[in-house]
């Protein structure tokens, strides 16, 4: 059986304002009702398929197993990068683990969890072609077929000749072209796109890593002797994790081993890398080039996407052409679709002045489920807080705030000091500053209340922690 390797770490800005750092777009619904994790974690699971492996940072631990929850998928492990080191540390890390489960013959996929592929039994097709030569030892990339010359991908320049699955021994890896390279490359018809998706057995890439990589493979093999379980998940040695190189596969090993091979592939594939591109896979049905989602109206507009990400945001566009326009509750973007790899210098503005929103969206997501901020001013603020049935807020007090809950949905179990009693809806509960509490939900039902808090300081930092069923760490 294959082994899914997904790469759910990333927290890319150029889909800004809906990815953002605290919940970046392979999380989001960019596409359909189902995220682009779960849409990556389904196009690989079934028969053939082992339960896969995840790579994730810890602050999204929780959000990936509910969401694989939601599907149906039970993952072999969800192992914990400390910090991101870009891809060789992480495939390296999941390969450690595959040829300690499963042998170092056993095959692994590896796969980003943010891409679209709009035909998948067309990629599965692929990936089953692929197998022979990656059991024989091969290293396996995933080439597209173009089908425009584009700037924003890296190419590949396959081999005269393919195996009779069609596997073809790769001659290089090409960087991003300027517009000319990209046209030529394109019209030749002898180029692939880097599709950074890749077939082999745990065995055949530690051994390149070996001869090519050896400085991340000895950091990566400390960090994965000394990681520790903490619920289920696999947290990797923080220490040796941060001597590891910030390194891609491709550099590290991919472009130096002479054990490469390609396999071609039309499957309608996306790295959704800039809002173009999602407008691209959303094409819609109107003829015009324009893609809506939300509440979004279009009156005589072209090539364009509007997108608006809260109901109580009516977007809309007159007369535009070649415009991205996505509104969210806290920010708007408004760009020519020329220039939607350009979003991440609007990211970096504003963390230039300390702007909550490049990294930080409104609802934040926590295990025991999310919280909004409605109102913030200098000495209090209200937020909606939603708990999940079953789940419970560690046991805590604040410095420096008191808090007011007002439960308008559901039944809450709330600890304050040394009682426990439960609220329902319409009543209401303070929390003096400095008391001990808890929050928790009984029911079946998600529980919802309204919480204001007053004090000097109002920050996510003004918190200690006695008691947590989630286990989770400071500034966690």
């Amino acid at each position: 059986m294959i082994t899914p390797v997904l790469l759910a770490g990333g927290s890319g800005t150029r889909l800004w304002p809906l990815s953002r750092r605290s919940y970046p777009k392979q999380f989001a619904e960019l596409t359909g009702p189902k995220t682009l994790f779960q849409a990556t974690a389904e196009r690989l699971s079934g028969e053939g398929f082992a339960p896969p492996v995840v790579l994730t940072q810890s602050d999204f631990r929780f959000i990936a197993t509910e969401q694989l929850a939601d599907t149906g998928i039970d993952p072999g492990a969800v192992m914990l990068e400390p910090e991101g080191r870009n891809t060789a540390p992480a495939i390296l890390a999941a390969a450690l683990w595959v040829a300690q489960k499963a042998g170092e013959q056993a095959l692994m996929l590896v796969a980003p969890s943010d891409h679209v592929i709009a035909d998948p039994d067309a990629f599965r097709h692929a990936i089953a072609a692929a197998e022979p030569a990656a059991r024989a030892g091969r290293l396996v990339t995933f080439g597209i077929t173009p089908d425009r010359a584009e700037t924003g991908y890296g190419y590949l320049e396959p081999g005269p000749e393919a195996d009779a699955q069609g596997v073809v021994p790769l001659l290089r890896f090409i960087e991003k072209p300027d517009p000319a390279q990209a046209c030529a490359m394109y019209e030749s018809g002898d180029y692939l796109w880097n599709a950074g998706v890749f077939l082999f057995s745990a065995g055949a890439i530690l051994a390149a890593a070996r001869t090519h990589a050896p400085t991340v493979l000895a950091s990566v093999e400390t960090a994965f002797a000394a990681a520790r379980a903490d619920l289920g998940f696999l947290r990797l040695d923080p220490e040796a994790w941060s001597e590891a190189p910030d390194i891609s596969i491709d550099y590290a090993i991919m472009e130096r081993a002479e054990t490469v091979s390609v396999m071609p592939v039309q499957a309608g594939w996306s790295d959704l890398g800039d809002w173009e591109a999602v407008r691209r896979a959303n094409p819609g049905t109107r003829g015009d080039g324009v893609t809506l989602s939300g509440p979004a109206t279009a009156i005589d507009c072209r090539d364009s996407l509007l997108r608006s990400e809260d109901p109580r945001i009516e977007m809309v566009g007159i007369g535009l052409e070649d415009v991205i326009a996505v509104a969210m509750p806290d920010a708007v973007l408004v760009a020519h679709r020329s220039r939607a790899q350009d979003v991440k210098a609007a990211v970096s503005a504003l963390k230039a002045r300390n702007a909550a929103q490049a990294t930080d969206l409104p609802r934040d997501h926590r295990p025991w489920g999310w919280f909004e901020r409605l109102v913030l001013s200098d000495r209090f603020q209200v937020k909606r807080i939603t708990v999940k049935p079953g789940a419970a807020l560690s046991l805590q007090s604040h410095h420096h705030r008191a808090e007011h809950w007002i439960v308008v949905q559901g039944t809450a179990l709330v600890t304050l000091g040394t009682e426990t009693r439960l609220v329902t809806e319409n009543e209401s509960v303070y929390i003096p500053i400095g008391e001990t509490h808890r929050l928790e939900n009984p029911g079946k039902l998600p529980m919802v209340l309204i919480e204001v808090q007053t004090g000097a300081y109002l920050g996510e930092d003004d918190i200690i922690r006695y008691e947590d069923v989630y286990m989770r760490l400071a500034g966690e």
